[in-house]
């Protein structure tokens, strides 16, 4: 995933099917210089970490 799209997913009150290692996971924030995110995944909110947008997939 490019970090402009990271970004409007982010931004959207629509929740899209982003995964990271296959895990669906939620975008709370992204950091479109370093080209990380910070996600967690859904199922867990407190465990928070950040990726490399590039590693995180959308699937329709």
């Amino acid at each position: 995933m490019d970090v402009r799209r990271a970004q409007e997913i982010a931004s959207s009150p629509v929740m899209a099917n982003v995964t990271y290692n296959g895990q669906r996971i939620y975008i709370e924030h992204v950091d479109q210089q370093k080209g990380v995110a910070t996600i967690h995944p859904l199922d867990n909110p407190s465990q928070k970490q950040s990726v490399p947008v590039a590693s995180l997939e959308e699937h329709s």
